[in-house]
């Protein structure tokens, strides 16, 4: 079968359907995928893994009308020329605008998955702006317009849907919930947790609604308590974000030697593996991907009681769920954890379990595929 993935960013593309791409080729079927910032050097990754990358243009965040029209026609134009005969569309706007495209193309199947509803959709402490205001009912008129081009909408989490559509009065053709996008269970290995010292780290971009700054405050609590304990942060900045920690306050935080920076890296696994618990105070996700890999390599997890958060966490199996924007109760567990290191090897263990029996890749993108309606079309 030809089958079309419809992303954003190149180096997202390949983090997060690398799987997917090999498993498709592998299957035999022909695979384009489309990017919106491919380098020579993204789309000879996208070749080597036997898939042809495709560019075409979107804004990401922008809500110009006409740019947004433009590119529906352009992905149309570019559809027909391919005649796939699956289309997959990924993250916010290629869900709503492929969607729209590829169902002018007469493309027989049409699916789009929401990794998370995004910011847009996510509370946060001081209550929605009125601009997130403005650009929930700008998506909610969006997807009403996407929806009857969509063939099957898959989540990851099952709050989403509830949110989404239930709330909204939005109808579907068809739902399914994934449950997360899957990890490589080789490449991200389970390893035994250190624990001299006990190094907690927080994985993400810098961003309010990420949980950064409940987990600093919880950081200074801490090490206040226990000098001895290390904080790790893994993640970008974005300087041009209003909720997005700043260069200036990220480099107080280093030169007071509260929590260790490295920038950016490209060993995500050794990282996590140097370390003892994995924390996410997220205020929402889909099911964030570095839970995952925390949770394969065998690391107990602190994280919030919020959508797509909890679906990580078996309370007091694997690790702890706390309330959103507490950066006390956040505290609370790192210190438990720190008292009794021998929870976090026994935790440690419960988490590469439930990785194997929920978040192998292996498993996830075979019922993925089985989703597509792959298995019946071959």
């Amino acid at each position: 079968m030809k089958i079309s993935i419809l992303g954003t960013v190149a180096n997202d593309t390949l983090i997060f359907r690398r799987d997917l791409i090999s498993k498709l080729v592998a299957a035999g079927h022909i695979v384009s995928v489309f990017c919106v910032d491919y380098t020579d050097q993204t789309r000879d990754q996208i070749r080597s893994l036997g898939a042809m990358p495709i560019d075409y243009g979107l804004s990401r965040a922008g809500l110009n009308p006409l740019a947004d029209l433009l590119t529906i026609f352009q992905l149309r134009r570019l559809l027909n020329e391919l005649r796939p005969d699956v289309v997959l569309s990924c993250f916010v706007k290629p869900s709503i605008y492929g969607s729209i495209a590829a169902r002018l193309a007469c493309v027989p199947r049409r699916l789009a998955m929401l990794e998370g509803l995004g910011f847009v959709f996510t509370d946060t402490p001081s209550g929605p702006s009125a601009k997130q205001r403005f650009l929930r009912k700008t998506q909610v008129f969006l997807y009403r317009l996407a929806l009857p081009c969509i063939d099957t909408i898959i989540f990851l989490n099952p709050d989403d849907p509830v949110d989404l559509l239930e709330r909204n009065n939005l109808k579907a053709k068809h739902v399914e919930v994934l449950g997360g996008i899957g990890v490589d269970l080789k490449q991200f290995a389970y390893s035994e947790p250190p624990v001299e010292p006990v190094r907690f780290i927080f994985i993400a971009r810098l961003l309010a609604e990420k949980g950064v700054f409940e987990y600093i405050e919880a950081v200074k609590r801490v090490k206040s308590l226990h000098p001895a304990a290390e904080f790790v942060v893994l993640g970008g900045i974005d300087e041009a974000n209003p909720g997005g920690l700043k260069q200036a306050d990220l480099q107080k935080l280093l030169d007071t030697g509260l929590i260790i920076y490295p920038g950016y890296v490209s060993n995500v696994s050794d990282w996590i593996s140097a370390s003892s618990v994995f924390v996410l105070p997220s205020y929402r996700e889909g099911v964030p991907r570095s839970t995952q890999e925390a949770l394969a390599i065998g690391r107990a997890v602190i994280t919030t009681d919020v959508p797509g958060c909890r679906e990580t966490v078996i309370e007091g199996v694997n690790g702890f769920l706390v309330p959103k924007w507490d950066a006390d109760a956040l505290a609370d567990k790192m210190i438990y954890f720190i008292e009794n290191p021998a929870a976090i090897k026994k935790m440690g263990h419960e988490s590469h379990r439930l990785a194997v029996e929920r978040f192998d890749a292996e498993k996830v993108n075979a019922r993925l595929m089985e989703i597509m309606g792959l298995s019946e079309l071959r």
